[in-house]
């Protein structure tokens, strides 16, 4: 096991010394304010990018607030664009806490970055957030003009929860005949909620996130414990994994979610799908969120989105 990272160990030094009880003992509007409030005081000084834009989209089922990060310079053609689902645990997190992390990765991979606000639980329980991960991939499809982006250009991305739910949104298009996503981004994904993986035990106290808290995610997500086992849950358990766009799994050595992520890796590798793992062994869950306090954030966030470019660009339309 690698050395933890200087500034990540005084991160962790820092929440310990500040002695907040943890979220998993909090009610979730508690446990929102407080994720709000302590990863901001770490975060880094907002990315400017030349336009953000709120927009709805309106599903068949619900109303979707997204706020929409572009970089392009006015381009005449549409730019690819990344659909990205912010982390929490389905129980936690926002628009505003990942607003650094969305500016910052739309400058690096000259792409839209179109940023979801789907449905949280325990009020709106598993599977609302999938049914919203598939509807707004399907909405920004139809609507990608009114957006000014390529809608062959379009791809996925998420940070923990979040990557489950853009792996998820990934299998729940993939059989549409006219939607072809381009990628998939994945950092530190959620993709086995049926079980503890060995990671729990050597990760789980001690690096922000915890096993304790992982439970407390899972019993508000899960509206009934054996729904653990639906694909739509847990994507490693899905029955195939062909045909689903090339990704990028990053994943961290202190993080008690890299074992799953790192075999939804290869489990996409053994059924055919492209993939890149960014093994990131020094650094502990949701570091990117951290810049302020852990300047390598803002380095892999541009490493990630700089190795996006030709990937996004190559079925982006030629300016005539």
């Amino acid at each position: 096991m690698a050395t933890l990272n200087a500034n990540a160990a005084q991160v962790l030094a820092l929440m310990e010394q500040a002695g907040q009880p943890p979220l998993e003992s909090m009610q979730p509007v508690d446990a929102r304010a407080a994720i709000a409030q302590g990863l901001g005081a770490l975060q880094g000084t907002p990315t400017p990018v030349e336009e953000v834009e709120r927009v709805t989209a309106r599903c068949t089922h619900a109303d979707i607030p997204l706020r929409i990060y572009r970089n392009d310079g006015g381009a005449d053609t549409p730019s690819p664009a990344i659909i990205f689902f912010h982390g929490g645990g389905f129980v936690l997190g926002d628009l505003d806490l990942y607003d650094r992390f969305c500016r910052r990765l739309c400058v690096a991979s000259h792409a839209a970055v179109i940023s979801v606000d789907y449905r949280l639980a325990p009020e709106h329980p598993f599977p609302a957030a999938v049914e919203d991960a598939a509807a707004v991939v399907r909405w920004v499809h139809a609507h990608a003009g009114d957006l000014r982006v390529c809608p062959d250009s379009l791809s996925v991305a998420g940070d923990s929860a979040g990557a489950n739910l853009a792996t998820v949104a990934a299998l729940s298009v993939r059989d549409d005949a006219d939607l072809q996503l381009v990628h998939q981004l994945l950092f530190y994904p959620v993709t086995d909620l049926s079980q503890e993986s060995e990671g729990y035990e050597r990760c789980g106290e001690g690096y922000f996130l915890t096993t304790e808290l992982m439970r407390y995610f899972k019993q508000h997500y899960l509206d009934n414990p054996r729904t653990a086992r639906d694909e739509r849950a847990s994507p490693l358990l899905a029955a195939d994994l062909s045909g689903l766009p090339s990704a990028t799994v990053l994943v961290c050595g202190f993080d008690p979610l890299r074992d799953e992520g790192m075999a939804y890796a290869e489990a996409l590798k053994a059924a055919g799908v492209p993939v890149d793992v960014l093994n990131i062994d020094d650094q502990i869950h949701a570091f990117p969120l951290m810049d302020g306090a852990i300047p390598e954030a803002a380095e892999v966030l541009d490493t990630v989105g700089h190795a996006l470019r030709p990937v996004l660009a190559a079925r982006q339309p030629v300016a005539s």
